[in-house]
């Protein structure tokens, strides 16, 4: 008997959303709780895993691939990675350029054992919340890019977010949806489930 379909997530804090990295069932507080009650109505099931690791950056990733996201043996692997690569630039002093990070993900994909699981990337986003803060988007931007580019390469498909993130936030104020500019609200959490399950439903007639 086939096993459910197995999805797994990894990313940086907005996946693990406070999840309890003692329980490998853990799914946190957010869009993968969200998704994970969403799947559980399909036929047959889903089997639904949270590797978020708040703070990572796609070097951290890397770090933990081997170990934690290849012996999950996904189906559908859902990667969701890129704001920390921007903001340990401001913060830090230790900034990821964009062909570093891209060449990082590249790897990551390279290394995963065929036949490759379906894959599915989410587009980071960011909402400037201080005018200092704008400019901040001219290192995003260029991830962003990259995160197409290789989503294209790979057959993956892409989950955008920074422009609807942006829209509503103009609409409803960046409160209502990633109260500093980074981590959603509630309301911003089901803004990601809906944009992944509608991506992930128009991938899958196709």
């Amino acid at each position: 008997m086939s096993h459910p379909v197995r999805f797994v997530f990894v990313g940086d804090s907005i996946t693990d959303c406070e999840r309890d990295r003692t329980d490998p069932t853990s799914l946190g507080a957010g869009y993968v709780r969200m998704l994970a009650d969403a799947l559980a109505e399909r036929p047959g099931g889903a089997e639904v895993r949270n590797l978020g690791v708040s703070g990572d950056r796609a070097v951290d990733l890397e770090a933990r691939w081997e170990r934690e996201v290849v012996p999950a043996n996904a189906d559908v692997l859902t990667l969701y990675v890129g704001v920390n690569d921007m903001w340990r630039r401001f913060d830090s002093d230790d900034p990821t350029s964009a062909e570093d990070f891209e060449a990082t993900l590249r790897r990551l994909l390279d290394s995963l054992p065929a036949p490759r699981s379906r894959l599915l990337f989410i587009e980071p986003f960011f909402l400037p919340v201080t005018v200092d803060q704008e400019a901040w988007l001219e290192d995003l931007d260029p991830k962003r890019a990259a995160v197409e580019r290789v989503a294209a390469d790979y057959d993956a498909t892409l989950v955008r977010l920074h422009e609807p993130f942006t829209a509503a936030a103009a609409e409803r104020g960046v409160a209502a949806v990633a109260p500093d500019g980074v981590h959603p609200s509630a309301e911003g959490h089901r803004m990601v489930a809906d944009a992944w399950l509608a991506e992930f439903a128009a991938s899958s007639v196709r």
